[in-house]
């Protein structure tokens, strides 16, 4: 059996049915047939418009992006998808806050649905930094199926590394 490692958090059940499927050669089957097509969101600044959309839908409120793009430099081997940081600046006598989304390069190339559980998870992180209860609270209201959604990313970062690429680049 292969490593599992990103799917290692779920039950045994789980973990043997993917591997069944990579064994098989089915897990490209099932990825494409659940999720046949990829995103629409092709540059940095469909990404920023994307993002905000998204933003002013669920979290009006929160603070503004200052910036938001696709990043080469973040790789999964890090545990990272995305990443949300918050920075704090004494400009003059001003104190500037900024707010930075980065998505890996990796989601350009995948359906809609894996770019948005990204979106949301690192959009959660404007109002709740940890990882805890309100904040899987807060990605579900953004997004309800975010919990099967994350799985699915994991089974296709599991593809990648076992098999390949599943969606061809544009």
């Amino acid at each position: 059996m292969s490593s599992l490692k990103y799917l290692s958090s779920y039950p045994t059940q789980l973990q043997e049915q993917i591997a069944q499927l990579l064994n098989q050669n089915r897990l490209t089957e099932y990825l494409l047939a659940k999720y046949p097509l990829i995103n629409y969101v092709p540059n940095d600044n469909a990404l920023r418009e994307y993002v905000i959309d998204i933003k002013n839908q669920y979290l009006k409120k929160s603070q503004p992006l200052s910036k938001v793009v696709f990043d080469k430099n973040i790789h999964v081997v890090d545990n990272a998808l995305g990443l949300h940081s918050y920075v704090s600046r004494i400009q003059g006598s001003k104190l500037k806050s900024k707010n930075e989304i980065r998505i890996s390069t990796l989601f350009k190339n995948t359906p809609i649905a894996f770019l948005n559980m990204i979106v949301v998870h690192e959009l959660a992180h404007l109002k709740q930094k940890e990882h805890n209860k309100a904040f899987y609270q807060l990605c579900r209201h953004m997004l309800p199926d975010y919990h099967q959604i994350e799985f699915d990313v994991r089974v296709y970062l599991t593809h990648l590394e076992e098999v390949g690429q599943v969606y061809g680049n544009r």
